[in-house]
């Protein structure tokens, strides 16, 4: 059975659909079979790895309104082992579509409990807030990775995100772990990144991942060109960085 990972922080700009999209990739690099789930009406996970609106008939909008299958709006990507549900705007309209919907915070574990035996990973980009669709997802999730910026709000708001995880976990999901919290946009060459980095694992101290991941030009440039990190520079720092972020998450399982 996969093992179903949330990627989750409902602040914006942590680095949250990049370590989706390159943990995804990186680990189809290391021969895991993936499925990354774009949870995000935005649809930046789908467009950084070359899925755009016109490229799809089923969006996970339509997976959980039951409108078909989950592997009827499954995609294949270009990057090695790694297929994709893509998401688009429609996806805004969700939480009122479900809110009248008996055990609504259970939608994503039974539309995703045909397909889990697939995988070995399933990877859900959670959006950046703590809403419906993130309660699903945490719900049917095994885990939850946590990325957090070495930045100065860094743990602000944090203190929510575990309140919420710890209430999913109480009422709804008794198995949810924490998996980490993930270092993302270090730069060892400010004394603001490392404080932060000394201040998230004087707080959180096992929870923290070994891997930091830095900030990186190619890792922004990536999803402009439609690519994952691993396909367009697999070279670079931060290339590398989820590669060893990848083998980390398979150790730990």
């Amino acid at each position: 059975m996969g093992k179903i990972i949330s990627i989750s922080n409902q602040k914006g700009g942590v680095g949250k659909t990049t370590t989706s999209v390159s943990l995804a990739a990186s680990l189809g690099i290391l021969e895991k079979k993936v499925l990354l789930i774009d949870a995000d009406p935005q649809g930046n996970a789908s467009s950084g790895i070359g899925i755009n609106s016109e490229d799809f008939n089923f969006s996970i909008y339509d997976v959980l309104l039951k409108n078909c299958k989950a592997k009827d709006a499954v995609i294949k990507t270009n990057s090695p082992n790694l297929d994709l549900i893509p998401a688009n705007i429609d996806l805004v309209a969700i939480e009122i579509e479900l809110v009248d919907i008996p055990k609504r915070e259970y939608v994503f574990k039974s539309v995703f409990s045909e397909i889990i035996n697939d995988y070995d990973f399933l990877i859900i980009d959670c959006p950046p807030s703590l809403g419906l669709i993130t309660l699903n997802a945490l719900t049917a999730s095994n885990s939850v990775i946590i990325p957090i910026q070495c930045e100065y709000y860094a743990l602000e708001g944090l203190g929510k995100l575990l309140n919420t995880i710890k209430g999913v976990q109480n009422v709804h999901n008794n198995i949810l772990e924490i998996e980490g919290i993930l270092l993302t946009m270090f730069d060892s060459r400010l004394r603001l990144s490392n404080q932060v980095k000394e201040d998230v694992k004087k707080h959180f101290g096992n929870m923290v991942f070994d891997t930091i991941i830095p900030r990186n030009v190619s890792l922004g440039e990536a999803p402009s060109h439609g690519e994952s990190i691993i396909v367009y520079n697999a070279t670079s720092k931060g290339s590398k960085s989820y590669i060893k972020f990848a083998q980390e998450i398979i150790n730990l399982n």
